[in-house]
């Protein structure tokens, strides 16, 4: 009976270092192979790279919704802007114009 004892107390005595050893390798792996570890450190320069494009080009769309909001004032409307969003959005025409109709 005494190598069965000394078996189990050899067990309980590499138990608790063991769990430790597990539970830091796992957090290691999860700082090596992980959704936020260092291997994703270079999709994540790819996705800046990709976003930085992307809110230059909203940025420049802004820019551009900007000036035509500011275009549309009522206190100082842009007359050719009012009449061309006018004819657009309503289909209207003058009286001396023609319309030539295009087939599809």
């Amino acid at each position: 009976m005494t190598n069965a004892n000394n078996a189990i107390l050899l067990i309980r005595r590499a138990a608790l270092p063991a769990l430790a050893i597990l539970i830091i390798a796992n957090f290691a792996g999860y700082a090596v192979f992980g959704s936020n570890g260092i291997l994703q450190y270079g999709d994540y320069r790819r996705l800046k790279a990709e976003r930085s494009i992307q809110l230059a080009q909203l940025e420049q769309e802004r820019d551009r919704l900007a000036h035509r909001a500011n275009l549309l004032d009522p206190r100082r409307a842009d007359p050719d802007l009012a009449e061309e969003m006018v004819r657009s959005e309503l289909g209207l025409v003058r009286q001396d114009e023609v319309v030539i109709p295009i087939a599809d």
